[in-house]
């Protein structure tokens, strides 16, 4: 006979998007389930996977507010006071600073945040963790309690709201018939460090060059000569820069960035990811949510989607507590998540999709509109304002 589980909130996925939400629903005087496919050591202490997270003022604070910012090791958060765009083999930049000693955002490697957010959510009233776990079947009725999920050791999942967390091809989300628009891009994003003679200056760089877009981020070093690289090829050439011996990586990774670093060396592991961009149909039904990337799945080129994916969390907790003790699975409320989380999501998938479309092009055609497009927003003020605000934001 398979065991039953009672819960307020069965939140799936134990990532960023997932701790976080648990994380701010702490006090609320909920019953929360969190369902991870993952073992318990995977989440205490993840693996580095390459990835460095670009963080506006706004995540800084809500993990400040969260207790995770000083779980983070200060000797690994990399300020970053300029970005810089680049479009070929132009000289031209498109350039965002900062004033004074103020800071555009920081970077700070993935599995630090990842492991902040999980010591945190640790023994927090009221949180049970499931970790090892994966989720069979779930659905949503009319009748209270709303959710019930089949986890794939029999275990039966009641709850009164459903959060799918996980990933932008999420099984719940497809359990929950939430359709999603899914752009495959045939490209994968490369990401490792590098050692080089010239010093970052806290500048990160994003280069649109002709095949390929690569994107330069000051790591957290002493010498400031440490960079992490993110280079997005098609799926074939990053499968054979993955293979090269990390001699031939180094001087292959020299020739692509054409003379702007020199004396490059790699710096421990390179991991490749495919690209994918997804929008949820609906990021919200009566008994069920969506946050993360299970609502919308980000390009990586603008760096939006963790901050969004915090964002977002936010947003449907603040709902969430709002109930009162009142049905925090009613249509009604969680209509109030949706149509806040879409109306800042938009605008910033369809902007960035379109940046991506604007700037990867080989047309002459569209290599003249991106070279004009540079040129008309450094001259612009007011744009740049808005684009500044929106990093820093």
């Amino acid at each position: 006979m398979s065991q039953i589980s009672d819960f307020d909130i069965a939140v799936v996925g134990a990532g960023p998007a997932g701790l976080a939400f648990v994380r701010c629903l702490a006090g609320a005087g909920l019953s929360v389930a969190l369902i991870e496919g993952q073992d318990e050591a995977a989440l205490r202490e993840p693996a580095f996977d390459g990835r460095e997270i670009a963080l506006t003022h706004h995540s800084m604070r809500l993990l400040k507010t969260m207790g995770a910012w000083d779980r983070i090791p200060a000797d690994h958060i990399s300020n970053l006071r300029q970005a810089r765009v680049l479009d070929g083999g132009s000289a031209f930049a498109l350039t965002f600073g900062a004033r004074n000693a103020d800071r555009l955002g920081v970077l700070i490697p993935n599995h630090l945040i990842r492991r902040a957010l999980f010591e945190v959510v640790e023994g927090q009233a009221g949180a049970t963790l499931m970790a090892g776990r994966r989720v069979a079947a779930c659905r949503v009725q009319t009748a209270a309690p709303r959710g019930r999920l089949t986890l794939d050791d029999g275990t039966t999942i009641r709850a009164r709201l459903v959060v799918a967390a996980d990933s932008r091809f999420s099984f719940t989300r497809d359990q929950l018939g939430v359709g999603a628009g899914i752009n495959r891009l045939g490209r994968s994003m490369m990401v490792c460090r590098i050692r080089h003679d010239q010093p970052h200056g806290h500048v990160a760089t994003e280069w649109f060059d002709h095949g390929q877009t690569v994107a330069l981020l000051p790591v957290a070093d002493p010498d400031q000569r440490v960079s992490s690289v993110v280079l997005t090829l098609a799926t074939p050439a990053v499968a054979d820069l993955m293979g090269m011996s990390p001699e031939a990586f180094s001087a292959e990774m020299e020739r692509r960035l054409k003379g702007r670093l020199s004396g490059l060396a790699l710096v421990g592991t390179r991991h490749a990811y495919p690209l994918a961009t997804t929008w949820s149909h609906r990021f919200a039904g009566p008994g069920f949510a969506l946050i993360g990337d299970a609502a919308v799945g980000m390009h990586p080129v603008t760096a939006h989607g963790f901050n969004l994916g915090l964002r977002g969390q936010e947003t449907l907790a603040k709902v969430v507590r709002s109930a009162r003790g009142g049905d925090i699975g009613s249509e009604r409320l969680l209509a109030r998540y949706q149509h806040e989380h879409r109306l800042a999501s938009w605008p910033l998938y369809q902007g960035t999709n379109a940046l991506v479309r604007l700037f990867t092009e080989e047309t002459p055609p569209a290599r003249l509109a991106r070279g004009l497009a540079l040129r008309a927003g450094q001259a612009n003020g007011p744009f740049k304002a808005v684009v500044k605000r929106t990093l820093t934001a």
